[in-house]
């Protein structure tokens, strides 16, 4: 049996530090050494190298004794990095910009043709001036100049990408095109250039999974599974704690099942949704659920989307006891949690752990 060789474990140690200050927030040398279960030398040598590094640096002090080392507050220097979300919809580019504490520092919009922005004069983003030969946006520069807007400056890490479609877990690209206006072959490469960091493509429930996962209905829950029940309709599964994406990508893709005809993604879209009453609502969403409860028996079932959360306990309340007419397998239904856009969340969170995997080892 292999051991740890002492630059691994100082490795560990200090992993182990960076991501207690991380949650934790500042802490003193005794804290660590109480979190960590560490030695003293042990912990002080961790401090002074993490100092060192650049990585933490002393925040304030702690306590009436405020004469020596064991009083100072130490946390992670914020501005070691510093990553990009985006959500690249229908409608509109979102970015959101946090520093490597999670914390956010910039955002900005860009409207696409048929967003809410209202009229965009030409010469604005997302004006006249951004549209190629053909009329479409130009979509490349339009992300550019959002994430531009919103790092205000700051050099980028890791740039995180949300959007419509499947992307292939090989190629980091989408398997197909999607209706996103202006979304063409050669986008994600296109986007690399431009911001000159590392960009990663993810689709959009999947990045909206990971955020309920980490903040939402699902916290706590290693397995379960999204409904994105909105303007599109897909889902996202999560088994053993880890976003299951199948062999091309296309994992969760409940929207393309049959009902009575029709595709779920047009029985239950967020434009048919208005119309209906909440109990054939219920009925019709059960039906796709049902299909991921016999597949994957994942024992808990979120809705998400705008339909989800707009229905939240009622709508779940009624999902659930269809599904125990459908199902004998037991079935949580619960409406989505997280607060404001799961799938900027989600691709600031997944930004976050690349770059801390990169800087803290």
């Amino acid at each position: 049996m292999k051991t740890a060789t002492p630059a691994m474990a100082r490795a560990i140690n200090d992993r182990l530090a960076l991501d207690l200050l991380l949650e934790r927030g500042p802490l003193t040398a005794p804290q660590l050494r109480t979190l960590t279960g560490l030695s003293r030398p042990t912990v002080s040598d961790l401090i002074e190298r993490l100092v060192d590094g650049g990585l933490i640096e002393v925040t304030g002090e702690c306590g009436e004794d405020r004469r020596g080392p064991k009083a100072r507050l130490y946390g992670i220097v914020a501005g070691r990095a510093h990553v990009a979300g985006v959500d690249v919809r229908r409608v509109a580019v979102n970015v959101t910009v946090a520093d490597i504490t999670g914390a956010t520092v910039g955002t900005a919009v860009r409207d696409l043709p048929g967003g809410t922005g209202g009229h965009v004069h030409p010469d604005a983003p997302g004006g006249l001036a951004d549209r190629d030969v053909s009329g479409e946006p130009d979509l490349v520069a339009l992300v550019e100049s959002a994430v531009a807007a919103a790092a205000g400056g700051r050099a980028l890490d890791t740039v995180v990408i949300g959007a419509p479609g499947l992307v292939d877990p090989r190629t980091g690209d989408l398997v197909s095109g999607n209706d996103v206006p202006g979304w063409g072959r050669g986008f994600l490469e296109s986007v690399r250039r431009r911001l000159g960091v590392p960009v990663v493509l993810e689709n959009e429930v999947n990045l909206a999974a990971v955020a309920e996962h980490r903040s939402g209905a699902a916290a706590g829950s290693d397995d379960f599974v999204l409904m994105w029940l909105d303007d599109g309709v897909g889902a996202a599964v999560v088994l053993d704690g880890r976003l299951r994406r199948g062999m091309s990508g296309g994992a969760g893709e409940i929207g393309l099942l049959d009902v009575n005809g029709a595709t779920l993604c047009h029985v239950v879209d967020a434009q048919v949704a208005r119309g209906l009453d909440v109990g054939e609502l219920a009925r019709r969403i059960a039906v796709g659920a049902f299909a991921l409860v016999t597949v994957l028996d994942p024992g808990l079932v979120v809705l998400g989307g705008k339909t989800g959360r707009a229905g939240g306990d009622k709508l779940a309340g009624l999902v659930a006891e269809r599904l125990r007419e459908l199902s004998p397998a037991p079935t949580r239904v619960l409406g989505s949690t997280v607060a404001g856009n799961a799938i900027l969340q989600g691709a600031v969170l997944t930004a976050l752990d690349t770059a801390r995997d990169k800087i803290f080892g």
